[in-house]
């Protein structure tokens, strides 16, 4: 993937200003696709043509901001597409849209300029909030599509759910299994996002800890300062 040219203030502003909009179509987005999925055999047909509607056009929203900051950032259709792959692909597969909120919070943390929490707490918050958002579409996705297939044994949302879990843990249990070829699709996505964002998690874990071992480790020796008289609580004080 080339590299992101700087952004044109222009589309800095549009981007400041898309924000909260976009975050909104993201939910709605996702809102409405579960309820049609979840509630297919319980909604009206004019209940079915709202969550068909509010899916659309949360899609249009996406479309439109992603055709603007194509306007704005100068570039060529294709350059812009080479260095905004996430996000052309994001377009192409709008239920990978409410994982792009998770940046949204990183921007709310950073609204002073200096973020609430940590580098490590915030790769651990980032990483879960991607995990949970990423199971919960890839659940809706693989039940959408596999409850009524021939042969499937992802036949419940629970099912899906428990799927989800099992593949994102990359534990694998393989007592239930997409059977068709999206199910498929999704599996091999969500594998691979498991184990990125579960490595993530695990390695800043484990870099937190070496780090707090380390200061630990370079503490000075206990013992009184200038001073001051000795501690009853320190090593070997009697």
């Amino acid at each position: 993937m080339s590299e992101r040219p700087p952004k044109p203030p222009r589309q800095e502003r549009w981007d400041r200003r898309m924000e909260l909009p976009l975050a909104a179509a993201s939910v709605a987005y996702l809102a409405g696709y579960a309820v049609r999925v979840l509630a297919r055999d319980h909604l009206p047909r004019l209940g079915v043509d709202l969550c068909v509607g509010v899916v659309l056009g949360s899609w249009a929203v996406f479309l439109v901001d992603y055709a603007v900051r194509l306007r704005l950032s100068g570039l060529r259709p294709l350059r812009f597409v080479r260095t905004h792959l996430m996000d052309t692909v994001v377009l192409v597969l709008p239920l990978l849209r409410p994982v792009r909120m998770v940046t949204l919070y990183d921007r709310v943390q950073r609204r002073r300029d200096q973020p609430r929490l940590s580098l490590y707490a915030r790769v651990m918050v980032y990483s879960g909030l991607s995990v949970s958002l990423l199971g919960f579409a890839a659940a809706l996705t693989v039940y959408h599509h596999e409850a009524d297939a021939p042969g499937a044994t992802i036949v419940t949302f629970g099912d899906s759910v428990w799927w989800a879990c099992a593949t994102l843990a990359t534990v694998g249990y393989g007592d239930v299994a997409p059977v068709t070829p999206v199910g498929r699709v999704v599996a091999v996505g969500l594998m691979a996002c498991g184990l990125a964002l579960l490595g993530a998690v695990t390695g800043s874990f484990s870099s937190w800890l070496i780090q707090a071992f380390t200061r630990e480790d370079e503490k000075p020796a206990g013992g009184p300062r200038d001073g001051e008289g000795p501690r009853g609580d320190s090593p070997g004080a009697s």
